[in-house]
């Protein structure tokens, strides 16, 4: 699974050492009878190539404890780092692009995880690719770069060549793919290596929320795509703040009381191929090469995280003529010369912009 914590960061803001209240007018104040919660975890750790926090608050009588709680998640997280990531030679997908036969028995998860990605290839009208691996690895992004050298934004931006949407490739080996969960079997022509780094921490984001159900407020933040969850939530939201790369303070700060927020960016994983030129970890799946569509990040909001990264995705990679598209359900994006372009949802809906 290749991941990266976006351009925008999107995280759980603190104000005045809480996540609510304070500073945002427009967050209720924190009922008196739910005051303390029966137990309550505020955990942040490294996983999945990034930084991770997770918030679970258990009511009284609650079926499990907020700490058996994290507890859970932090080993789904866990598996999910074991089995998807790209970097391990051990994992199951790297033993499944190893793998010469057409078909491959597979976990369960690695199947659902797959899909995944396949539903989102075709929702984005092959735009979200997970089989442009090889021109990942071909553009410098064969291993994690974490501790690469960085690459300054506005050099890189000065140095990309012109701006266009990216489009997807005509021969979409992606189609190509056929997955069986009765069979427990991933279908595919040999050789052709896959990749879940577009859709995976917001699907993973929905599969730790759907263990917090029954717990009164929660909040899963995977380097910056979150899912936030809860009855509690709603008379207390959270508050989430996405800070742009140009700039110092806060593009926007939501408050969310359920939902999902992902953001997909170009500025936090910049290097230099060996001919100079400026690359990042977004490809455009008709050239094969990073797609520089005048976009530095694209921030959605949606019911789900899988949604969310299905919309920042593909409207990064369709470049500013696409930002209308965030209109439905609420979000923004940051052009190259630093421009917050905002669309509020036009719904009522269970998040608003804060003051």
């Amino acid at each position: 699974m290749s991941t990266t914590t976006p351009a925008v960061r999107v995280r759980l803001a603190r104000p005045s050492g809480s996540l609510t209240g304070g500073r945002f007018p427009a967050v209720p104040r924190r009922p008196r009878e739910h005051a303390r919660p029966a137990s309550r975890v505020d955990e942040s750790f490294a996983a999945l190539g990034t930084r991770c926090r997770v918030v679970i608050e258990s009511p009284v009588g609650a079926p499990e404890s907020a700490l058996q709680a994290l507890a859970r998640i932090r080993r789904l997280i866990d598996e999910v780092d074991q089995r998807l990531s790209r970097f391990r030679p051990e994992s199951d997908l790297s033993q499944l692009n190893r793998d010469p036969r057409e078909t491959v028995p597979a976990r369960p998860l690695v199947l659902d995880a797959l899909a995944t990605a396949l539903t989102a290839a075709d929702r984005s009208d092959g735009l979200l690719d997970p089989t442009i691996l090889p021109a990942l690895i071909e553009h410098g992004y064969a291993r994690t770069r974490r501790d690469a050298t960085p690459v300054g934004l506005l050099a890189a931006l000065r140095d990309a060549p012109p701006r266009r949407p990216a489009r997807p490739h005509p021969g979409g080996a992606w189609r190509q793919v056929r997955i069986s969960r009765v069979n427990g079997t991933i279908t595919r022509p040999p050789g052709l290596r896959l990749d879940v780094g577009a859709t995976a921490k917001g699907w993973l984001a929905d599969r730790c929320g759907a263990l917090l159900h029954a717990h009164a407020r929660w909040a899963v933040d995977l380097g910056g795509d979150l899912r936030v969850g809860g009855p509690q939530a709603r008379s207390r939201p959270f508050v989430v703040e996405a800070t742009a790369p140009l700039r110092a303070t806060p593009a926007a700060r939501l408050v969310l009381s359920s939902g999902a927020v992902a953001t997909s960016g170009i500025d936090r994983r910049l290097w230099r191929r060996p001919d100079g030129a400026p690359a990042h970890h977004l490809i455009d799946p008709a050239t094969g090469a990073p797609a520089w569509t005048g976009l530095l990040t694209v921030t959605a909001v949606a019911a789900s995280g899988e949604e969310a990264e299905l919309i920042a995705g593909a409207t990064l990679l369709r470049g500013p003529g696409a930002i209308g598209r965030l209109s439905l359900s609420g979000g923004l994006a940051i052009d190259d010369h630093g421009h917050v372009h905002r669309r509020p949802n036009v719904r009522p809906g269970a998040w608003r912009w804060s003051a």
